[in-house]
């Protein structure tokens, strides 16, 4: 959810600026505060009256246009009385964010764990001090970030890092990488997501070409050879295949989750859902392997399924992208919540 729409924060990289976002104002300075976010929030979360039932799983509170705990959050405090919201409707809450200010919500963020489940992750580019001051200007610095992390951890509360976006020849060379999975294993943080950087087009683009332009300029050349115009702004296949594998050694040598563990989950998800979720993670291991599978597809068309996978246990092979292999996985996730192979590759 974003509760507010603009981001001081203000990431030289950060998606959020480009225009089909539609966030009216100057990005970085501008920011609106959703006063009635609560209020509307409440409406939804009430059960009654409600003709779809809302289906299990985490709420997350932390969006891609402006980040839940940026300064305007001291003020407004949205995000604080959102959360007690969800205490209150006993809803599981994943955190995302770069401000040290979710300290201060500390004391609410254990009650959901103890009701539910608690998680809170940090986004990071890379652990440099030095880079992020240039693209992070607005933001306490990565070692910040570590303490915080750590501080939660000491508390009882699950910890997630974001690295994402890494930096194209910045922040995500074998040696950077490194030093920041380095540094959340040393925390014992318990999963790594990992994702390269997109570059739409118009005031994205524009915005960081500058900065290239002032501070890198060896590197223009570079960016243009792996940013073709792509519609989503996406480098191209190849760029990410080659960080996607430098990750996947590093992230193996140091014992890091690469998705978020099962145990986070397992008990919370509806049982289609969790076939779904545990599916796309296998489906993302393999491509970060450089292999392909049928995973993702079967994960797809298990989604749009309008009944339980439990009633169809002998039908499973009907279903898009299910063979024997996929079946069998299935089959045990349903009955164990677990699945062997998904723990050899994890």
């Amino acid at each position: 959810m974003n509760l507010y729409r603009g981001c001081a924060h203000n990431c030289v990289y950060c998606d959020g600026r480009s225009e089909r976002y539609q966030v009216d104002g100057v990005f970085g300075e501008n920011v609106v505060a959703k006063t009635n976010a609560v209020e509307i929030l409440r409406k939804e979360l009430k059960p009654i009256g409600r003709r779809v039932k809302l289906q299990p799983g985490f709420i997350m509170v932390g969006g891609g246009v402006g980040d839940s705990y940026q300064p305007v959050e001291e003020k407004y405090q949205l995000t604080r009385r959102v959360l007690q919201l969800l205490r209150e409707y006993k809803w599981p809450v994943h955190v995302l964010t770069k401000s040290m200010l979710v300290e201060r919500d500390l004391d609410v963020l254990s009650r959901i764990n103890q009701q539910n489940r608690a998680i809170v992750s940090f986004s990071f580019s890379s652990t440099n001090d030095e880079i992020s001051a240039v693209f992070e200007p607005h933001v306490p610095p990565p070692s910040e970030r570590l303490k915080t992390l750590a501080f939660l951890k000491r508390n009882g509360i699950a910890c997630g890092m974001f690295l994402l976006p890494v930096i194209p020849f910045i922040t995500d060379t074998p040696e950077i990488i490194a030093e920041t999975l380095r540094a959340a294993h040393e925390i014992g943080v318990d999963f790594v997501i990992f994702g390269g950087m997109t570059l739409k087009d118009g005031r994205q683009r524009e915005h960081f070409s500058s900065l290239l332009k002032e501070m890198y300029p060896e590197l223009l050349s570079k960016y243009g050879k792996i940013y073709l115009a792509n519609k989503w702004g996406q480098a191209t296949e190849d760029y990410y295949s080659k960080i996607n594998s430098i990750y996947n050694e590093l992230s193996i040598k140091y014992k890091i989750a690469r998705r978020i563990p099962p145990t986070l989950y397992r008990e919370l998800l509806s049982k289609n859902d969790l076939v779904v979720v545990m599916l796309e993670h296998l489906d993302y291991f393999l491509r970060l392997e450089g292999k392909r599978s049928s995973f993702g597809y079967a994960a797809y068309a298990i989604s749009q399924l309008n009944k339980p996978l439990s009633a169809m246990k002998n039908r499973l092979r009907e279903i898009k992208g299910v063979g024997e292999k996929t079946e069998k996985i299935i089959l045990e996730i349903l009955e164990t919540k677990k699945s062997a192979y998904y723990n050899t590759l994890m």
